[in-house]
């Protein structure tokens, strides 16, 4: 796996992964529940979303609201097994081990957190 820092860079090269940023309801969120809370929803949006081999709504099964781990999911290109093939060379139709799935939640917990860190700035 690529690293972190790494592939963030590579990701702010797409226009549309760029464009995307928390609201403050999102940082207002992630302050309520704390960022451990907020680590474990991503872990069961990765388990329950990504991890199985088979989706039957691929590409569909991310929503662009409502948490803010899903909006992270669409900036890190975490948001569906097609994304994971083109950014990250995760094949479809394989389930994510968990080295594979604890990369992925680290890649949208940096995220999140370089996202809070520039709202205080």
């Amino acid at each position: 796996m690529e690293n972190i820092d790494t592939m963030l860079t590579r990701l702010a090269t797409s226009k549309f992964r760029l464009s995307l940023r928390l609201k403050s309801r999102d940082i207002e969120y992630i302050q309520e529940k704390g960022i451990c809370t907020i680590r474990r929803h991503a872990s069961d949006f990765v388990k329950q979303r990504l991890a199985p081999k088979t989706i039957s709504n691929d590409g569909k099964q991310t929503p662009m609201h409502g948490h803010p781990v899903f909006i992270a999911q669409h900036a890190c290109a975490c948001c569906c097994r097609k994304c994971l093939n083109k950014w990250y060379g995760i094949p479809e139709g394989i389930e994510l081990d968990s080295s594979e799935q604890t990369y992925i939640i680290d890649v949208l917990m940096t995220w999140i957190k370089l996202q809070l860190k520039s709202n205080n700035s």
